[in-house]
């Protein structure tokens, strides 16, 4: 890797040496003589930025993940709102109740049907001499 590393440079660098390349036309190792720039790699970034958006498009950036919105306290349920929520509560319970009841008394009929069926087949009657 380069000797340097990541160098950094202050934002008034940045829009003097772009600023001499682009707009006062001079070399661009002229200008890294003259900013003590090492590398033409920022330099080329700092141009191209510099034409697109002028002196401002040079300004360091935040870093990292933007903050979010801030998420607002959800405010304390007021007394009307807890009945509704528990009055849903106790329909949804009454409504599994009423539905486990139909399931056990179906399951209690089906049991009671099930052998009187068996023999109506007119199948044996369950002797076992021949």
């Amino acid at each position: 890797m380069g000797g340097n590393g990541g160098r950094r440079y202050d934002w008034e660098t940045k829009v003097a040496a772009a600023r001499d390349h682009v707009e006062n036309g001079m070399t661009k190792t002229e200008v890294m003589a003259r900013h003590g720039i090492t590398s033409v790699t920022p330099l080329e970034r700092w141009c191209r930025e510099y034409r697109a958006g002028g002196p401002e498009a040079l300004r360091p950036r935040p870093k990292g993940r933007p903050k979010g919105a801030k998420s607002k306290p959800k405010p304390e349920p007021t007394r009307e709102q807890e009945l509704a929520e528990e009055v849903a509560y106790l329909k949804a319970k009454v409504a599994y109740l009423e539905k486990l009841r139909a399931l056990r008394a179906q399951k209690s009929r089906d049991a009671r049907e099930a052998p009187s069926s068996d023999c109506s087949r007119g199948g044996d009657t369950g002797s076992t001499s021949s």
